[in-house]
């Protein structure tokens, strides 16, 4: 076994679909996956009560989840698949489009470690050094390049055993390889396998996984691909070194906060047409962090970045069940000095509002203004990111051991965005996990409290 700080391994193991049940086969990147090939990987930690020996877990966890991450493999090919991107230009002198291949054989990375690590500490809300957490999530694997493509695996997975207080299922996946939704639907279908002890292929019957590539536009295909560097695509950064000074922590708006926000707005800003639990969570958030900072200078500029969700908002719609990245991202730019400032909470919802009224009430469809939509990025700002979405209730993934304890994004670490997700103990709730210097922090939490009161 080997043995890293807290951190001991048990096995290290491959795991692949039943034999013959995916063959060989391929699917091409769109532009909506294309968008993120560049990006770091994305790390979800999820935590379990779990007061039971080692002798116990080895007897009963880990075969179970070996054999229900098998028959869950079998719906998912993408997730036991390698990413290859090209860098040589074909005969035609064009570089051939991503794609995402699966080849019999085929397997994901499957860890499992023993940790002597505080589990109360690491399932709590306060300040965490964010460097605890680094050891629970595991890598993707090496790229492998070769003189016309580079490819890399796309999905791992590392349970840690904390002895008699719980586990952790740590994940890591290549964001071009799904959207919350997508590995939500995967996580579901894993831990009803792994939770029953059978094949539970009858709960994807109404609505199994799209593969089929919906979403054919030429033009912003061959667009994202000349914009995307990929001669600089080889191997995902790492965590190591992402954490610093930084610690991470959980602030837990209750629906009685939200709602009462949502009055004030409404109250106060009567001209608003979009004011949603989303829009009034993201701009309190985004001006208590401005207030936190340091240093405000009147021309410095904030920006903040979600994600909308196309699947219905394309024409035609695509179905829910669709596989992959299908998310167009909303920008709102406001200046530092205001978001600080005494109304900067107010402003921001309205700049929410009228960000996602023109994206989603396009006459022409949302895809109208699409070759435009990574402008945004280009503005020099102090960006913030979000990861995750309250309308996909991860507390709810239970292997047998009970809901989730506690759910951490770990990767908002690599450029500390803003994980959402509905709370654990409320669904109506939201639960912002962030990732900040430690001075920085306790002055958010300050600041995010009192604004409550």
């Amino acid at each position: 076994m080997n043995a890293t700080s807290d951190l001991t391994i048990i096995e290290q193991c491959r795991i692949s679909p039943p034999p013959f049940t995916i063959g060989h086969r391929s699917m091409p990147l769109t532009f909506f996956d294309m968008t993120w090939l560049l990006f770091p990987p994305v790390h979800h930690t999820f935590f379990y009560d779990f007061p039971h020996s080692k002798s116990h877990f080895l007897e009963t966890v880990v075969p179970n989840l070996k054999h229900s991450l098998s028959l869950t493999l079998q719906h998912f090919f993408p997730f036991v698949s390698n990413l290859f991107v090209f860098t040589v230009p074909d005969h035609s002198g064009l570089i051939k489009k991503p794609e995402i291949r699966h080849v019999e054989g085929d397997y994901v990375a499957l860890t499992f470690a023993e940790s002597s690590a505080d589990f109360t500490d690491l399932t709590g809300n306060h300040p965490r050094k964010c460097e605890k957490f680094y050891p629970l999530v595991p890598h993707l694997g090496k790229a492998v390049k070769t003189s016309d493509y580079v490819s890399i695996p796309l999905f791992s997975v590392q349970v840690t055993f904390f002895p008699n207080s719980g586990i952790s299922i740590g994940t890591t996946n290549h964001h071009s390889l799904a959207d919350a939704t997508t590995r939500f639907r995967f996580l579901k279908v894993w831990t009803s396998m792994a939770k029953f002890g059978e094949d539970r292929s009858d709960i994807l019957t109404r609505a199994p996984p799209i593969y089929d590539r919906l979403i054919d536009i030429p033009k912003l295909d061959e667009k994202k691909l000349k914009e995307t560097k990929l001669e600089s695509f080889y191997q995902p950064p790492s965590l190591v070194g992402s954490g610093g000074d930084k610690v991470r922590a959980t602030f837990v708006l209750a629906r009685t906060n939200i709602d009462r926000l949502k009055k004030m707005v409404v109250t106060q800003l009567p001209e608003v047409e979009y004011v949603s639990s989303f829009t009034v969570t993201c701009s309190y958030i985004w001006s208590c962090i401005a207030r936190s900072q340091a240093k405000i200078c009147k021309d410095d500029l904030e920006q903040f970045i979600f994600t909308v969700d196309c699947r219905s908002r394309l024409d035609p719609p695509v179905p829910a069940a669709y596989s992959g990245n299908c998310g167009a991202p909303c920008i709102v730019t406001i200046k530092s000095v205001v978001l600080s400032g005494e109304n900067g909470f107010l402003t921001a919802v309205k700049l929410f509002g009228e960000g996602i009224t023109k994206m989603v009430n396009n006459k022409d469809g949302i895809l109208k203004d699409a070759e435009k939509w990574h402008d945004g990025f280009k503005v020099p700002a102090r960006k913030i990111g979000i990861a995750g979405t309250p309308k996909l209730d991860f507390y709810a993934m239970d292997f047998g051991w009970g809901k989730v304890k506690k759910y951490e994004t770990i990767s908002i670490d690599y450029n500390s965005s803003i994980s959402i997700t509905s709370g654990r103990e409320s669904t109506q709730d939201v639960e912002i996990g962030l990732c900040f210097p430690s001075l920085q922090m306790k002055a958010f939490g300050k600041i995010f409290n009192v604004g409550l009161v």
